[in-house]
Order: structure tokens, then sequence, then C-alpha cells
């Protein structure tokens, strides 16, 4: 009996946390969805400017999945350059060239995959030579820790700023601190402010460490601007810090923070870089557009990949700003409704 009565205590709790139990039973689905939906989403299919290539060659490429385009010399690599499409396809004394954008080895071997059946198809003339390939970023050598490794730096940062931020501020309500602070004449936002200030030195130091560790220590592929990357790593940092916070304004404890972790850093790590969004279906991407890590993903591997400066990284910045904003503006609001401020 006292068993029982033991294993009907703990039911009767869960049944009364919701929280706990919207954890247990529908976070795995959501997940779960979620995978199906990005894995199910099917091939990517390359984009290829076309240089003076035979009609047959081009027709042959477009058979096999790409998406082809007859532009002149100077157009093409424009376009390459600005991601607009991932490889040039041109003949140089009868022999296939191709210049490839690099920066992610699935397109890479996307447009090489078309490139090889297109030639197979064209028999004997495609047998008898091999493709030149040359590439804008990166190189055939490049390894899957260079290609992943901005995403792995920027969830990296996410995660545990978002963890310390939002334990940190439930515990500073828990332990009655911020009770005592409301007795003061501070206001609402200059509390926030001043939480995020306190944070933000942690924030500066742990980024900046994580930033050097990774390219100076584990010699992480790094082709821009140390100093855009360290921009981009701390705004990250802000955006993740702003979030733990507003959250921890609907979590009674730390055990309830850790709770949000399958609903809010999960499904962001399926739109950061890890899967190619141009294989999603349209309200996918859109999903993925309101995610912090995926602009702060997207800005470090223009910088470390690609060698982007400012004005490839700009939108990024600006969303990310936007985003730390917007959050620290709802949890002054947040203060009001559920601390009573």
């Amino acid at each position: 009996m006292r068993l029982v009565a033991v294993t009907r205590r703990l039911l009767r709790q869960f049944a009364r946390d919701r929280r706990t139990l919207a954890l247990v039973f529908v976070a795995p689905v959501v997940v779960l969805s979620l995978l199906s939906l990005i894995f199910n989403s099917g091939d990517y299919h390359p984009r290829i400017a076309a240089v003076d290539l035979p009609a047959p060659f081009a027709a042959e490429l477009t058979r096999n999945g790409a998406t082809v385009r007859a532009l002149a010399a100077s157009e093409a690599d424009a376009e390459l350059r600005a991601n607009r499409v991932d490889g040039v396809v041109e003949l140089r004394g009868g022999r296939p060239a191709v210049r490839i954008e690099g920066s992610d080895p699935t397109v890479t071997r996307s447009v090489l995959f078309a490139l090889q059946r297109a030639q197979a198809a064209l028999m004997p003339f495609a047998r008898a030579t091999q493709p030149e390939i040359s590439f804008l970023h990166g190189s055939p050598t490049m390894s899957a820790f260079d290609n992943f490794g901005p995403v792995l730096v920027g969830f990296l940062v996410f995660f545990f700023v978002f963890l310390i931020s939002g334990i940190s501020f439930v515990r500073e309500r828990t332990t009655g601190t911020l009770d005592r602070m409301l007795a003061t004449p501070l206001r609402r936002w200059e509390i926030v402010v001043g939480y995020a200030f306190g944070f933000a030195a942690l924030v500066i130091v742990q980024s900046t460490i994580i930033a050097l560790v990774s390219v100076y220590l584990l010699g992480m592929m790094l082709v821009g601007s140390f100093a855009y990357l360290l921009l981009i790593t701390l705004l990250l940092a802000g955006a993740a810090m702003t979030v733990g916070m507003l959250l921890s304004a609907f979590a009674r404890n730390e055990f309830q923070m850790i709770q949000f972790i399958p609903l809010i850093i999960v499904p962001q790590i399926f739109f950061s870089g890890l899967f190619n969004l141009e294989t999603m279906k349209p309200w996918l991407r859109a999903l993925g557009r309101a995610f912090p890590l995926t602009y702060g993903a997207h800005a470090m591997r223009e910088v470390m990949i690609r060698g982007g400066g400012a004005r490839e990284i700009a939108v990024d910045v600006v969303v990310l700003v936007g985003f730390s904003l917007l959050c620290l503006g709802l949890n002054v609001i947040a203060l009001k409704k559920y601390r009573r401020i």
C-alpha cells in the first residue's frame, strides 16, 4: 500500500504539471515531425551557369536535375560570387571546366554529380576527358569540421548563454533577490537592462574564448576577418541571453527553465545550416527565418568560409540586434504580468 501511495503521489504531481506533460508527450512528436519534413524534403537541384556550352550538354545537365542558365563569362562569375549559382560550366579546348562556389560540400557534390551524369550520357565525348575543377571558396579537401564549424560555434554559444542567463534570472527570483530590488525606486526596464549588462560581461568573455579556441587552437577555417567573427558571436550570444531572460519569466524553477531546451534550442539546429534550406518546403524555410541561430550561423559561414565582410553580414547583424531589443522589451512586459512588479 505504501508503494502504491508513492506511485499515486508521483502521478498526481505529473498530472498537475502541464509543462512536464507537454515535454514528455508533445516535444518528441514535434521534433520527430520536423525531422521527417526535413529529411523528406527531396534532393538539392544545383544551379549552374552555362558559358558558351553546347546545347546537348546543357540539356543533359537539365535532365540530371540541374537548373541551367546560359550566361556570359562575366555575368556567370558575378552570379557565382553572389551565390546565385552553384557552379559555372564551360568548355576549354574541348575539355569541360567547372568552377564551383564550394562553401557547402553537399552542393558541391550535387554539381559534380550532374556534370558527371551529363558527360556519361554524351559518350564517347564525355569519357575522353576529365573535367577541370576549380573552387571559388573552400577546396576539394575541405573537411566536415570546416563546413559545419560555423554552425557548431553558433550553436554552442547560443545554447550555453541561453541556459546560464535563463537559470540565473530564475534563481534571482526564487531566492528573493528580485523582490528586494523591487523595494527600491528601480523601474522594470532598469532591472531588465541592468541584468542584461551584467550578463553581457560574462557573455563577452565566453564568446571571445570560444572564437579564439575555434580558429587558433582547433584550426577551424577562417577566410574573413576575425573581428567580424567575434562581432557575430557576441550578437548571437546577446540574442541567446535575451531569449533566456524572457523565457525565465514563464518558469517557476530551474528545472522548468531546462524544459524549454527541446522546444527552443533543438528546432533551431535543423535550420542553422546542418541541412540545406533550399530543399525544404517554403513554409519550413519561413519557420527557419524566425530563429536567431539561423542568422547567426549564416553570418558565420559568410565570414569563415566565404570571406564575407560588412555588406554580406549586414542583414544578419540587423536581425540579431533587433531580435535582442525585441526580447528585452517583451521581458519588461513579462515582468509586469507574471511577477507583479
